[in-house]
């Protein structure tokens, strides 16, 4: 079973998400804030991991390059999940290394196709 880290600050949203994706056969650990989601990377040592960009304590920008910088993380796939539909941000997140930028709202078959592809790169 694939283990999706996902770190997001919205309640509803986070989970939302979280019973999507376990319904879909994932094992999903959740953090609040960018902050959390950082150290549960670490901790977890998950599949792949989905953020969001505008959280308290540590955005989603921050997020990635903390993950980047640490070699136990570096290699995690990482995909954006965000309702920011500014060209700039989508092309920062890429630029930065991530996967894949998912823009809220989403369905599910693309948020699933999404995930798998990231995890078989």
């Amino acid at each position: 079973m694939k283990t999706v880290l996902l770190i997001e600050d919205n309640t509803n949203i986070r989970e939302n998400l979280h019973e999507m994706l376990e319904l879909e056969g994932y094992k999903v650990v959740v953090a609040k804030n960018g902050r959390l989601g950082l150290e549960a990377a670490k901790t977890c040592h998950p599949d792949i991991i989905l953020c969001d960009i505008s959280m308290p304590e540590l955005n989603g920008y921050e997020v990635f390059s903390g993950l980047k910088e640490n070699q136990e993380t570096s290699h995690i796939p990482f995909i954006f999940v965000t309702a920011s539909a500014d060209r700039r941000e989508v092309e920062l997140g890429l630029n930065m290394g991530a996967h894949a930028y998912i823009q809220k709202p989403f369905n599910e078959e693309e948020l699933f196709e999404t995930i798998e592809r990231c995890i078989l790169k």
